[in-house]
């Protein structure tokens, strides 16, 4: 529910164009049936009179509203609100976000969620404005969108590949919210190139600045899998995973000056471009809003230190719970290089051979059904390091341990602590990258205590644990300022051992 301080505050926001509200909240314009961002650029303001406020796209689409065409509301990153919290209703967001209305339906929705269908709708309904069909049905437009402005797909193609039932449904639903035909849209937009299955689909990925893409470039390139991806330049390009087959994308990190970075996916089913957007986007963090945690966070003298010098650093996430969880079992006790050695290793051995492969990318990571029948003995790792991925394996294909986007978070670390050879460390790596849950933090992480150490901060695992109770409920972004802060020595040591070495060989 709306209150009086808050309702003062987004019509502020809407009068001064904050774009620090955009995708927080959605405003309807009563006078004229639009809704926008506030950040709207339109030279002219709505009287406070006319404006209603909405908690997301969907309910202001609900409520008869039609999309901007001048801010193009429906292209903000969604609500971090729904990352940060994990309750009913932030669950079941993320599971509308990831398909599961289209795949198994509001029954099957409310299934996974162990809650009856009707209490879901009552309660995305209270706090988010409508029901769960009406929040599928606008991620189902954000997705045609998307085709029809940068694709020269048929628009029966697109219907197809975004969910819709028919082409009468996908038009009336696109006039309904977009005030405009297919043709329109497409007519007016000059990026539309032809894309189909096993072509290039470009995507621009929308996020709120700043955004670190040094730092975020160098993560990815320090964590890449030889075969599953890699780095070239400033360009990420990965293999996917995907209902449909195995897809691929590229995004280009080069350029934070704008609030969105270039991508390309080519997928064997377009119907799977929504979702492979979405594993992007929690890879890269993008839904993150940096300037809420940089506060937060700020109140801690060292923290403050640290997000003043890396505005935007993000979270990064992983495209599946699978391979986040057999990838921080690999990582166990050892150092990153020797973990992805033997990433690649497997991945070699185990992953998905792809048919067309790009670059040095080559395999798909294997999914859990893969390691659940995996023989222990030969996976060429210590016994009880093989003993833990093969376990974890089997629970993961049987459903004992949910990683999906939408898991509950604490239910699903305490699952991940009952299997043999997975301990807190892992549990909560695997949270942070799987569930993107912002508040996951592995104190007893060797690097962490380290720069924790190295900063004045306690250096042992229980007392930097009781410190960290200070940086709820971003422990995550917390955690990634020291680990950056530990590759910044690492860098500048390497640095300074090169020179070292060069004047030495110098006659």
């Amino acid at each position: 529910m709306e209150t009086d301080s808050a309702t003062e505050a987004w019509m502020r926001a809407v009068e001064s164009r904050d774009a620090r509200f955009d995708g927080w909240v959605t405003v309807g314009v009563k006078s004229t049936g639009i809704y926008c961002r506030p950040s709207c650029p339109t030279p002219v303001r709505p009287k406070r009179v006319n404006m209603r406020f909405f908690p997301t796209p969907a309910a202001a689409q609900q409520a008869g509203f039609r999309s901007c065409k001048r801010c193009a509301p429906d292209s903000t990153p969604g609500s971090p609100e729904w990352n940060r919290r994990d309750d009913l209703v932030a669950r079941a967001v993320r599971a509308i976000d990831d398909g599961a209305v289209d795949r198994v339906g509001v029954a099957g929705l409310a299934e996974q969620l162990a809650v009856s269908p009707r209490h879901l709708q009552r309660v995305l309904t209270e706090e988010v404005g409508t029901g769960p069909k009406s929040l599928a049905r606008a991620r189902r437009a954000r997705a045609a969108r998307v085709l029809i402005e940068t694709t020269s797909l048929s628009f029966n193609q697109i219907s197809v590949a975004t969910g819709f039932r028919s082409v009468r449904q996908f038009n009336d639903t696109i006039g309904a919210i977009f005030a405009s035909t297919p043709t329109q849209m497409r007519s007016m937009n000059s990026r539309a190139t032809s894309a189909g299955p096993g072509e290039w689909t470009p995507v621009r990925l929308s996020f709120r600045p700043p955004l670190a893409t040094r730092e975020l470039l160098r993560w990815l390139r320090s964590h890449a899998v030889v075969g599953v991806e890699e780095v070239v330049d400033q360009t990420y390009r990965r293999s996917l995973r995907l209902p449909g087959g195995v897809g691929i994308v590229e995004v280009d990190v080069s350029d934070s000056s704008r609030s969105y970075l270039d991508a390309r996916f080519c997928l064997e089913s377009m119907a799977d471009l929504p979702q492979a957007i979405n594993r992007i986007r929690r890879l890269l963090d993008l839904d993150a809003d940096p300037l809420v945690i940089a506060n937060d966070l700020g109140h801690d003298p060292v923290m403050a230190e640290l997000v003043q010098s890396t505005p935007g650093l993000r979270s990064p996430g992983e495209v599946n719970g699978t391979d986040a969880a057999i990838r921080a079992v690999l990582h166990q006790q050892v150092s990153l290089a020797s973990a992805k050695a033997m990433a690649a290793r497997l991945v070699s051995v185990h992953g998905i051979k792809l048919t067309n492969p790009v670059g040095t990318v080559t395999h798909a990571f294997p999914p859990a059904s893969v390691w659940a029948r995996a023989d222990a003995d030969e996976l060429g790792l210590p016994k009880s390091r093989a003993n833990a991925i093969v376990n974890l394996g089997a629970a993961l294909h049987a459903g004992w341990v949910d990683l999906a986007p939408w898991a509950n978070r604490g239910e699903a670390i305490e699952s991940m602590q009952r299997v043999k050879g997975i301990g807190p460390w892992t549990a909560n790596v695997v949270a942070a990258k799987a569930l993107a849950d912002p508040d996951a933090f592995g104190a007893n992480d060797l690097a962490l205590l380290r720069q924790a150490g190295a900063m004045g901060l306690p250096d042992t695992a229980a007392e930097l644990e009781a410190h960290a109770e200070g940086w709820r409920p971003w422990r995550s972004y917390a955690m990634h300022h020291l680990w950056n802060l530990y590759l910044n020595t690492l860098e500048s040591n390497q640095h300074a051992s090169h020179r070292s070495n060069t004047a030495k060989e110098r006659p």
